[in-house]
Formats: structure tokens, C-alpha cells, sequence
């Protein structure tokens, strides 16, 4: 059985996770932590959850709550990630880190705390999304440069971060393949006050309502268009697919890894 420690319990996801959790035999929830200022600090995190008594009580001291875990699972928020990476290395507990808006110079840190745990950044927990992202780059690898690439992207009016973290992972596999750096060719809601150029990748985000989340990549050539989409409809399958990856990541040797390397593995198998 894989113990896992759960980081932002009170949440959405956390919540869905929690869920989730009961149903898969192989990984449990064994520490739940809420933020410091929390309401619900104290509380069983299964019953908040609205599902059955789990008896792990919501605390906010992550590192008390190490010494037994296998896996740390964050589905906090970006603002804490640098704390609770800071105790996951100290401890060498492997982290999934499912928190989006990370700037640039976050990823340096990532890379370098994959040299001592094992570390897997997932904006996206999704097997679906997993293989959009390599569809996208397929795609993008074959078409010609003069194919437009627009990512359209829709969540929940509370969503804060956008793009997504979802949508820049497919702009980053769509520029990879182009040989371009996605700093110089993303253009978000149209932003330049000037046509498009020639090699752009669009960003158009919708924020509204209660939308799990939608992602969709536009080539759009001359006389033509071809669309990738998934579309999500309930939260239920990045609640599974992050405790799946979680049981995966805590067989794994230290380094940095993405959802690609759990779908390259299965694949090899």
C-alpha cells in the first residue's frame, strides 16, 4: 500500500482526490494538509470531502507529516511551492507537483530538485490530455510553418492563472517541434496590436462558469484546418490520473519527469 500525504486537502482537486482515493486499493491518503489559514484545520479530511470517515485529521505542518509517506501529492497553490518543494528535499520524498503558474525561473528550481527527489510537474493529470499533447506535436512537426496554431482554452470562473498551465504545455510541445523558444511566439488574446505573424502560437482563454476545462489546438492552413480538443466534463479523471501517477512516481529513482514519461512507460510495457 502507497501512503501518500495530500497538500491542499481542502481544495477542489483535493477533494476529488480524496474521493477517488477510496475507490483504488493500491494508494491511501494517509495526511492531509489545509493552508495556515484554513477553517477547516482539525477536521477529517473524508468527511469534508463529503464522502466516508478517513481518519486523517487537516493539519498545516507538512513536514510533521513526511516521516511515513511514500508520495507527496500538491495540489495547492503556486504561492507555497517553493516551502513544500523545500520540505519534500529535505525529506526526499517524492513530489507530484500539480500546481499551475510557475514562472520561468521556478522550472530551474524544478530541475534542480530533481537531482535529489523524484519530482514530476503535471499541469495536467489527464491520460487524455497526456496524449493531446503529443498528438500536438506530431502535428505540429509535420504541418508546414505557414499552418496558424491557436490554443483555445476554457475553465471555471475561479480558474487564476492564464493560460493555463494545460494550454502552455501544448504551446511548449507545438514551439518545440518548430524549433522556436514559446517566449518569442506566444500572442495571448491577440495582445500585439499588429496582424499575426508568420510562426505565431495563439492563446485565447475563456474563463466562465463552472467548465472543468476544455483545450483545444487550431492549425489553420490555407484552405484548410485541422483540430485536436479534450474536453473534460468531470473532475473526477485528473483526481484518478494524478493518484495513479503518484503510485507511479513513488517506484521511480530521483529526476524530473512529466505525464509523458508514465504514458512512454506504459507504452514500452
Amino acid at each position: 500500500m502507497i501512503r501518500a500525504v495530500l497538500v491542499g486537502a481542502t481544495g477542489r482537486m483535493g477533494q476529488a482526490i480524496i474521493t477517488a482515493a477510496q475507490d483504488m486499493p493500491d494508494i491511501a491518503i494517509t495526511g492531509a494538509l489545509g493552508s495556515r489559514a484554513s477553517v477547516h484545520l482539525g477536521r477529517d479530511a473524508g468527511e469534508l470531502a463529503g464522502s466516508q470517515h478517513l481518519g486523517v485529521v487537516v493539519t498545516n505542518d507538512l513536514r510533521d507529516l513526511l516521516g511515513d509517506a511514500d508520495v507527496v501529492i500538491d495540489f495547492s497553490n503556486a504561492n507555497a511551492t517553493e516551502e513544500h518543494l523545500a520540505a519534500c528535499r529535505q525529506a526526499k520524498k517524492p513530489l507530484l507537483l500539480g500546481t499551475t503558474g510557475h514562472s520561468p525561473a521556478r522550472h530551474k528550481t524544478f530541475a534542480a530538485a530533481g537531482c535529489e527527489i523524484a519530482l514530476l510537474v503535471a499541469p495536467n493529470t489527464s491520460l487524455g490530455v497526456t496524449i493531446l499533447v503529443e498528438l500536438a506535436h506530431a502535428a505540429a512537426a509535420a504541418l508546414p510553418l505557414a499552418f496558424d496554431v491557436e490554443i483555445i482554452e476554457a475553465h471555471h470562473r475561479m480558474k487564476p492563472d492564464a493560460p493555463s498551465g494545460t494550454a502552455l504545455a501544448l504551446g511548449h510541445a507545438v514551439a518545440q517541434a518548430r524549433a522556436q523558444e514559446l517566449s518569442d511566439v506566444a500572442l495571448v488574446n491577440h495582445s500585439r496590436d499588429a496582424p499575426r505573424r508568420c510562426g505565431d502560437i495563439g492563446f485565447a482563454v475563456i474563463r466562465g462558469g463552472d467548465m472543468v476545462g476544455e483545450h483545444t489546438v487550431l492549425f489553420a492552413g490555407p484552405g484548410e484546418q485541422l483540430t485536436l480538443t479534450h474536453r473534460a466534463t468531470d473532475r473526477a479523471i485528473f483526481a484518478r490520473g494524478a493518484l495513479q501517477a503518484a503510485a507511479w512516481l513513488a517506484a521511480q529513482p530521483q529526476g524530473l519527469y512529466s505525464m509523458r514519461d508514465i504514458f512512454l512507460s506504459k507504452t514500452v510495457s
